[in-house]
């Protein structure tokens, strides 16, 4: 027997209630709470014919472990990042900010694909035909076997795939396609839930590989319950400042690779370009000689990247000094001043500190700590560092500096562009092969790093 439930549920975060409310109690937003009514059908335990399961419980010793099979995009940079190439049957989310080329990386994936003898379909919900064929003239991006439909009913969408029988599948957006049995708006919790749980069925009964690109909230979280998440095998978040070329693609999650690598890209007027030597790109335009910057070896995935920190100490005109951070988390900068003062005797009390990552690259590790600390002694004490010198490692809270992870790769980073001098951590020196060419100085304190490049 069918019975009708009306609950509510917030937009933002998922949180369901049997009542409105009109602040959310689980993430506090204001007017986030919608009404949904949904059908409940009480099934019949095995003798109702929702119950299907032919799959019988196997020791986990006999279940093969091979590994998938995986199609290369044509993109290396989509490939690094999906772990080696997109696997058949798979449900990827891929969410970014308005504007920042989410449409234009899902065009050019699809067109690299058809020169692979697969078939795509691209469904739009929010642009037309024909302003999905200016784009592809824009990008080169016409092959006959790639098929554009501008749809938003599901039930139509679903109808074309049996029609088309595409091996690759992009629906742009999720939150534009709706179910007509679904009473709710697109874009609501419900029929983002149902629609996605529809894709799910279509890309694993049929192995055709589906790529959902997701608007995202005020916050950079992709909008929808979170259970969107939960559901889909790989979350990718394309990033980048839009007055910025470079864009950066973020594995979160992904059940058929790592999390940790990173995919680099450059916006040009014919579309995304991969950046090969990002570390070279990003250093293009280092000032030398100039006071408060310094030269990093952060690690993004297995990629080691080398970029420029850039800090401005300057007398505060204001009653309490200002801190601002672009690319690292100000808290971090908040806690290496902090430790600056105490440890270092510096007066930075009656100082504004800025702090930027030159190419809008965001750093979280921190592996960062040292170069952030040499910036701003470098530029409070107006002593230029050394245009030859890389420096990584993390400092305590006691102004030690600790051991960070793959210091070889960073090292043979700094070596390959030409950098004669890395400053790191002492305990980073031990268990592997110094490459020759370069010199390696091990520090164990702040005060340390700050007497060798600061000399």
């Amino acid at each position: 027997m069918a019975k009708v439930k009306t609950k509510f549920q917030c937009t933002e975060c998922g949180y369901e209630a049997p009542k409105w409310y009109g602040k959310c109690p689980g993430c506090q937003s204001w007017n986030s709470m919608i009404e949904e009514t949904e059908t409940v059908v009480k099934t019949q335990g095995r003798n109702s014919p929702l119950f299907d399961s032919k799959d019988k419980p196997l020791p986990i010793i006999d279940i093969d472990s091979g590994q998938e099979p995986r199609v290369q995009t044509g993109i290396g940079e989509l490939n690094r990042v999906l772990g080696g190439g997109i696997v058949p049957g798979s449900l990827v989310l891929v969410g970014g900010d308005p504007g920042i080329g989410k449409s234009t990386l899902m065009l050019q994936t699809s067109h690299a694909l058809t020169h692979s003898g697969l078939r795509v379909l691209y469904v739009s919900g929010e642009e037309s035909v024909k302003q999905t064929k200016l784009r592809a003239d824009r990008l080169g991006a016409l092959s006959p076997e790639l098929y554009v439909l501008c749809e938003t009913n599901m039930e139509r969408v679903e109808e074309a795939v049996d029609q088309i029988q595409p091996h690759f599948l992009v629906i742009d957006s999720i939150q534009t396609v709706y179910l007509p049995e679904v009473t709710s708006a697109p874009g609501s919790v419900a029929q983002v839930r149902e629609c996605t749980s529809r894709f799910m069925r279509i890309a694993k009964g049929r192995g055709i590989a589906t790529v959902l690109v997701g608007h995202v909230t005020k916050e950079g979280a992709i909008a929808g319950p979170r259970m969107l998440e939960h559901m889909v095998d790989c979350v990718l978040y394309f990033e980048g400042e839009r007055h910025h070329t470079y864009r950066l693609l973020r594995a979160v999650k992904n059940r058929f690779g790592s999390t940790n690598e990173i995919g680099i890209f450059e916006m040009g007027e014919d579309g995304l370009r991969e950046v090969g030597n990002p570390s070279e790109l990003f250093l293009s335009e280092r000032p030398l000689g100039v006071a408060g910057s310094t030269v990093v070896a952060s690690m993004e995935g297995t990629r080691p990247l080398l970029v420029e920190l850039q800090a401005l100490i300057s007398t505060t005109h204001f009653p309490s000094p200002r801190r601002m951070a672009t690319g690292i988390d100000h808290h971090r900068l908040n806690l290496i001043i902090a430790v600056l003062e105490k440890r270092m005797g510096m007066f930075l009390q009656t100082q504004d500190a800025y702090l930027n990552v030159a190419g809008g690259v965001r750093l979280d590790e921190p592996a960062v700590d040292l170069a952030v600390a040499v910036s701003i002694a470098s530029s409070l004490r107006d002593v230029p560092t050394k245009p030859d010198d890389v420096i990584f490692g993390e400092i305590g809270l006691t102004g030690e500096v600790r051991a960070v992870s793959r210091a070889e790769q960073r090292v043979k980073e700094a070596a390959k562009l030409g950098f004669k001098r890395v400053i790191l951590p002492e305990k980073s020196l031990k268990g592997w092969k110094h490459p020759r060419g370069i010199q390696l100085i091990g520090v164990n304190t702040v005060a340390d790093a700050l007497a060798v490049a600061l000399d």
